[in-house]
């Protein structure tokens, strides 16, 4: 990956109105979730930049001993969910290995030191996990150019980072850079994140097209990312799961490599996510694994 080094003017704005659909009515207790990751350092890179984190988070709430005539927990209680996360580094020799795993470990500070989770699915909430998703992205920003100021051999360093996290079937995205989060539905894949990229500017201002885009120069030139001062502001987003979707994040090894029919065909199998992953991965090596690749995935379930 570039960095290009115009000046930022993007900003994060969480939308007026939040828009939800009605899962209220499916407690995340019932959404199963199955999981898989794989990262590779592919067949050129000297070494692997690529990181990627998957979590289970939640409550549960059970009577152990009680004189009260029925169990106010109805045998127990439980919320539950899973973050999927990924980074791609930049910078050269070990720089872009350190950025994407500092920003990675210094999320999971941030949420740890968290004293009030947000393990409850209304509009309330999500407003609020949405705004501290946001405000964490630009704490790790800080710290990654203060780290890359003070220490000679990380300057420049940067990386991009993608999270989904769900509780039940409510989503929420986090995104800054050019890995990308896909959802997978009913056999149809939809890009959910947008490249931040000059190449993508390109493309919204009329200048080229997205099949252009796609092989342009300037695809590889970050407009935002962690690691610079002004860049470090994030998109946000939430989205309502159904029965039977996938979340798939990955770098640009993979989609540089694989193209949205080949990724869609290879989801659209039985086989377990972890699975799929190992599938996607070797795509991209067989067609030359140019950079490092990583893919994390979820297949969410409505249990009966």
């Amino acid at each position: 990956m570039s960095v290009e080094s115009t000046k930022d003017t993007a900003e994060f704005c969480l939308p007026e109105e939040l828009r939800r659909l009605c899962t209220a009515g499916v407690p995340s207790w019932r959404v199963e979730v199955e999981i898989g990751g794989l990262s590779h350092q592919g067949l050129v890179r000297p070494n692997n930049e690529d990181h990627f984190l998957i979590t289970r988070f939640g409550r549960s709430l059970c009577t152990v001993l009680t004189n009260l005539p029925h169990d106010p927990f109805d045998g127990g209680h439980e919320e539950k969910g899973v973050g999927l996360l990924v980074a791609d580094g930049m910078g050269g020799m070990a720089a872009g290995e350190v950025a994407s795993r500092e920003a990675i470990e210094a999320l999971a500070e941030l949420v740890i030191s968290t004293p009030d989770w947000m393990l409850k699915a209304d509009e309330q909430s999500i407003d609020t996990a949405m705004r501290r998703m946001a405000g964490r992205f630009q704490q790790i920003n800080e710290k990654l150019v203060h780290q890359g100021q003070n220490d000679p051999t990380l300057h420049g360093m940067g990386t991009t980072m993608t999270l989904a996290a769900n509780l039940g079937l409510d989503l929420i995205l986090c995104h800054i850079g050019d890995s990308r989060a896909y959802r997978w539905r009913n056999g149809n894949l939809q890009q959910l994140t947008r490249d931040m990229t000059v190449a993508q500017q390109m493309v919204e201002a009329g200048m080229i097209t997205p099949a252009a885009a796609a092989t342009d120069r300037l695809r590889h030139y970050l407009t935002h990312y962690l690691g610079a001062w002004g860049k470090g502001n994030a998109d946000v987003q939430y989205q309502a799961l159904e029965d039977g979707d996938q979340i798939m994040l990955c770098t640009d090894g993979l989609t540089e490599m694989v193209n949205d029919k080949a990724i869609a065909d290879t989801l659209n199998a039985t086989d377990p996510p972890q699975a799929v992953c190992q599938k996607l991965v070797d795509q991209a090596l067989a067609r030359g694994g140019h950079d490092n690749v990583t893919v994390a995935l979820a297949r969410y379930r409505i249990l009966e």
